[in-house]
């Protein structure tokens, strides 16, 4: 029998949860899970390791690995491709802290927007 899937912790959905491109018609649609979204966020982001990613989501290193991967090229086909990015779905629980502690390193809260 298979190991049940861990429920992945997520400490901030995203804000936007669709990217279409401009000015062309996009028929397609590709789909970012919210765990995906957070390795990106994490890893690209917030400088993380793969190591730190993965304690912060209470998964295992490769897991993070690939659920990362599997981010990176749906986020390229929508790139390439001129495809929607829905950002939806995925198994995570929401975390409540505001202030989190991975492997002894700070990863702070950071306002992105210009």
């Amino acid at each position: 029998m298979a190991r049940p899937c861990r429920w992945r912790r997520i400490c901030t959905e995203p804000e936007f949860d669709r990217f279409v491109p401009e000015g062309i018609p996009s028929p397609e649609s590709i789909t970012l899970t919210v765990d995906e979204y957070e390795a990106v966020r994490l890893i690209d982001l917030m400088k993380c390791t793969h190591e730190q990613c993965a304690a912060q989501m209470d998964i295992s290193r490769t897991t993070a690995t690939e659920i990362y991967e599997s981010a990176r090229t749906k986020i390229a086909a929508s790139l390439i491709g001129g495809k929607t990015l829905v950002i939806a779905g995925g198994r995570y629980r929401l975390c409540d802290q505001v202030i989190r502690k991975t492997l002894n390193v700070m990863i702070p809260e950071m306002d992105f927007k210009m």
